[in-house]
């Protein structure tokens, strides 16, 4: 079998929930034996009970009520107690290995190449971290499964070998049946169909975040009908897949009962010579002998959906996290299109739209989807990208993914150096201010600033600064160009800075112009590509 990571990190997580995981089992297996045990007594009690008051009434005061009915009490104690055990330790068993694999598996895509972690779209990477690992719950869960069943077969065929040993036979030839059947029809139905789940939530958490982040656009433009049938498409295909899972899962289901049906009959029927009572303890005994078998048979119709995640989550956790590189003690010179910069010096980078500013400085930073990945040269720069993405949180959690342990002090003073401050203020709740998706609730040019301030925040020799005035009117830009030239000479930091606009280009002391003719120095031909857009096809208009 080829190494999965994802096995080893379950694996793991086995070993450190050990003690919950064998409680699990413990209560399974008590559950098992309990439930079978309840019903054929149950069974044989009424049924010898019955016999007995019709013998008379000498019979009926003969026979002992008390003890069967002792027994039948302590096993219903013992069956809920078992029932409650094995749900709370292994669902709880379950929920914190999810919690430790799930970090996990972000941690990897982030220290997957960015070829490839750029590949995955928001909603791709969504249903990777959330479906596919909930998926892998079953691995937890079910573990108890097996231990179950056997309890309660064994359970079962020693009350039927009470009545000879051809209902005991009965009943480990239902289960042989019961077992192979439903591991059967998993394979063939199941799995392909709860394998196609997996794939279609992705692909429609994939439509879904791509629709909503150009929600605007397509009101603007009379299309949130074609958005409409397009998501409806994605959730029909996803229903379809559901839907043949269910088929599956009914098929599986229809088996066990048939052949309990059969079991209990046959239980029943080789029991008769021995009496009544102890026919119906045979065949209650054959009924929940095959009933017990249902939670295996429930993990493989989810073994599908399992092996699917464990495809999925393997391509991602197969890119070890690596440790944070600390910055360098001094200051380190940059290089960029043909210049060399010392430290503190500060060089504007312009150039028409589409001419490749952006891409050099990604290039720079490591962070293109073509490789060339320089983490050392990464942890001495603080950056704001062109399109600076906001998390749904506060003011506060925002700035502080720049620097986690940064105090409110340290905040407000970014935020003045950004010419943020008295917008933040003006909110009721200050840093605590929510802001939601993508910080919907502040403008574009405010959006800008928050993520500027959050680029002053880090701790680093050198500014990169993508268009750090797009979107200002000009008395903003006035005051945001003149706050940046005060923060430079104050910390000593160099500057690398991308603008078509001339007034924060006028602070560089150094200028690179970039054309159609020489705009790739220094950087890859491949570069050069625009990838594809793909998951959605143009509307016709």
């Amino acid at each position: 079998m080829v190494n999965s990571p994802l096995e080893d990190l379950i694996r793991a997580q086995k070993r450190e929930r050990a003690g919950a995981l064998r409680l699990a089992v413990l209560s399974a297996v008590v559950l098992g034996g309990a439930s079978t045990l309840l019903l054929g007594l149950s069974g044989w009690f009424i049924v010898a009970s019955a016999v007995a008051g019709a013998a008379g009434l000498a019979t009926a005061q003969a026979f002992n009520v008390l003890l069967p009915g002792a027994m039948i009490r302590l096993l219903a104690i013992l069956r809920t107690a078992a029932r409650y055990g094995e749900r709370l330790s292994g669902h709880a068993a379950a929920l914190r290995a999810l919690a430790a694999i799930r970090p996990a598996v972000f941690a990897s895509l982030a220290a997957a190449p960015p070829r490839e972690a750029l590949s995955l779209s928001r909603g791709e990477a969504s249903a990777r971290l959330v479906q596919d690992v909930d998926a892998v719950e079953t691995r937890f869960v079910r573990l108890s499964a097996p231990w179950s069943a056997v309890a309660g077969l064994l359970a079962g065929w020693a009350l039927a070998a009470l009545a000879g040993w051809p209902p005991a036979l009965v009943i480990l030839a239902a289960a042989g049946a019961a077992v192979f059947s439903a591991r059967a029809l998993a394979r063939r139905f199941s799995a392909p169909a709860r394998a196609t789940v997996q794939a279609r939530v992705g692909a429609l958490k994939e439509t879904t975040a791509a629709l909503v982040a150009a929600s605007a656009e397509l009101r603007a433009y009379g299309l949130e009908a074609w958005a409409g049938q397009t998501l409806n498409a994605k959730a029909a295909d996803l229903d379809a897949a559901r839907l043949d899972a269910a088929r599956a899962n009914g098929l599986i289901v229809a088996s066990q009962a048939a052949i309990l049906g059969a079991a209990v009959a046959a239980a029943v029927a080789f029991a008769a010579p021995a009496g009544a009572p102890l026919a119906a303890l045979a065949g209650l005994a054959a009924a929940m002998s095959v009933e017990a078998l249902a939670g295996l048979a429930q993990a493989f119709d989810q073994s599908g959906a399992a092996a699917e995640a464990r495809r999925r989550l393997d391509a991602i956790l197969r890119h070890a996290p690596r440790p944070a590189v600390p910055a360098p003690a001094t200051p380190p010179s940059l290089s960029l299109l043909g210049q060399t910069l010392t430290p503190g010096k500060r060089l504007a980078v312009v150039g028409a739209s589409g001419c490749g500013k952006t891409t050099a400085i990604e290039t720079l930073l490591g962070l293109g989807r073509h490789g060339g990945e320089d983490a050392s040269a990464r942890a001495a720069i603080a950056w704001l990208p062109q399109d600076a993405g906001l998390i749904a949180g506060t003011v506060r959690e925002n700035l502080r993914l720049a620097a986690p342990k940064a105090t409110d002090a340290m905040l407000w003073a970014v935020l003045e150096d950004a010419a943020l401050a008295d917008r933040i203020r003006a909110a009721p709740e200050g840093l605590g201010a929510w802001l939601g998706d993508d910080g919907e609730r502040l403008s574009g040019g405010e959006r800008r600033r928050l993520a500027l301030a959050r680029a002053y925040l880090r701790e680093a020799a050198w500014l990169v600064l993508d268009e750090p005035t797009e979107g200002l009117d000009a008395a903003t830009e006035a005051k945001v160009v003149e706050r940046l030239d005060a923060r430079l000479t104050r910390t000593g930091q160099g500057l690398v800075l991308v603008s078509h606009r001339p007034a924060p280009t006028a602070i560089c002391g150094r200028r690179v112009e970039m054309g159609a003719g020489d705009t790739k120095r220094g950087v890859p031909a491949d570069l050069r590509k625009t990838p594809a857009l793909t998951g959605l096809e143009r509307p016709a208009l």
